[in-house]
């Protein structure tokens, strides 16, 4: 997946994951499964996300299966910028 790293360098960064969040692979669980990935940090990271790549997200866009896993983010992304 092309933006797969990136986007999981910014969602070490937005939740303060630290050394911990290396460990996440394109099939990690995130939402439900993260504690650190809630209601105020999905906020926080779509406006990175809006930001890095030069996006904008709609709220419409937005499911709770677009967080399901780190690759369901990054095949988001990648829609989003192509």
């Amino acid at each position: 997946m092309k933006y797969l790293q990136e986007v999981k360098t910014l969602l070490i960064d937005v939740l303060h994951l630290g050394p911990a969040g290396e460990s996440l692979t394109s099939d990690s669980p995130l939402l439900g499964s993260l504690p650190e990935l809630d209601s105020m940090a999905v906020v926080t990271l779509i406006g990175a996300l809006e930001e890095h790549f030069g996006i904008m997200v709609d709220d419409d866009d937005i499911s709770a299966s677009t967080f399901a896993t780190l690759g369901s983010l990054a095949e988001f992304v990648a829609a989003r910028v192509g």
